[in-house]
C-alpha cells in the first residue's frame, strides 16, 4: 500500500544505518562511511519521489473499489488566519487505498472524529484531488454542510465515507470527497462536489446525504460554492491587512 508511513519506515532505516557507522582511521573504513551515506541518500531520495507517479492498486483477492480514495488530515490553531499557502502545507497526506480492504486497514487504526481536540479536519477524496478549493476538480464545485451537535461527529463521518465508497449518492464523478471538521462548540461534516451549477445533481447529493445520515426533516443543510468560499476569504482576508492584523 502506498502512503506516507513507507517514507517513514525507509527514512528511518536511511538514518539509522548512517547512525551504526563509527569513525575509523583507516581509508577502507572511511570509504565505506562514504557509501553507507550515499546510500541512506538515495533511499531518502527514491521515498520522496516514489509515491507521487505510482498509483495504488487493489491486492489480490481484495474487492477492488470505483475510485481510488485518499485520507487527509489538518490541524491549525483557531483565531490565526491562514493563508492558502500555509493551508496546504498544513495539510498532511494519511494514505491512498484502492479496496475494501485497504480502506479498513487505515480506518480501524485511525482516531475516531468525536476523539479528536482542537481545531481538527479528516478529508477523504478521490485520489488526485487536494481538499482544496482552487483544485481543478473542485474549483467550479461546491458542497453541502451540516452542522452537528457534538457527539454525532463519528456516526455522521463513518455513514457518509461509506456511503461515499458505495457509490450511494449516483450521481457519476460529481463527488469529489468529504470533510468532517472538530470545532469547539459544534463539528461540521461537508460533501464536495464538482459542478455547483448542475442543481439536479446538487439536489440528488441532499437527498442522499439525508438518507444515509438518517437526519431529521428540519435539519438545516446549506449548499456553498467553492466560489462563493473563496471570495469570503478574500474579502475577511482583505480587512484583516486593511486593519494592519496577520
Amino acid at each position: 500500500m502506498n502512503n506516507k508511513f513507507d517514507a517513514l519506515k525507509d527514512d528511518d532505516s536511511g538514518d539509522h544505518d548512517q547512525d551504526q557507522g563509527s569513525p575509523k582511521d583507516s581509508e577502507k573504513e572511511k570509504n565505506e562511511d562514504e557509501d553507507k551515506e550515499q546510500n541512506a541518500s538515495k533511499k531518502k531520495v527514491r521515498c520522496h519521489f516514489f509515491p507521487r507517479p505510482q498509483m495504488v492498486v487493489p491486492g489480490a483477492g481484495e474487492h477492488p473499489l470505483q475510485y481510488n480514495y485518499t485520507f487527509w488530515y489538518s490541524r491549525r490553531t483557531p483565531g490565526r488566519p491562514a493563508s492558502t499557502q500555509s493551508y496546504e502545507q498544513n495539510i498532511k497526506q494519511i494514505g491512498s487505498f484502492a479496496s475494501v480492504e485497504q480502506f479498513w486497514r487505515f480506518y480501524s487504526h485511525m482516531i475516531r472524529p468525536g476523539d479528536l481536540t482542537g481545531h481538527s479536519d479528516f478529508h477523504l477524496f478521490k485520489e488526485g484531488i487536494k481538499p482544496m478549493w482552487e483544485d481543478d476538480a473542485n474549483k467550479m464545485g461546491g458542497k453541502w454542510i451540516i452542522r452537528l451537535r457534538k457527539g454525532l461527529a463519528s456516526r455522521c463521518w463513518e455513514n457518509l465515507i461509506l456511503a461515499m465508497l458505495g457509490e450511494q449518492f449516483m450521481v457519476g464523478e460529481e463527488i469529489c470527497g468529504a470533510v468532517v471538521s472538530v470545532r469547539f462548540q459544534e463539528d461540521i461534516i461537508s460533501i464536495w462536489n464538482k459542478t455547483a451549477s448542475d442543481q439536479a445533481t446538487t439536489a440528488r447529493i441532499r437527498d442522499t446525504l439525508r438518507r444515509v445520515l438518517n437526519l431529521p426533516p428540519n435539519t438545516i443543510m446549506e449548499y456553498k460554492t467553492h466560489t462563493d468560499s473563496i471570495k469570503a476569504w478574500e474579502d475577511f482576508h482583505g480587512l484583516v491587512n486593511a486593519s494592519g492584523g496577520r
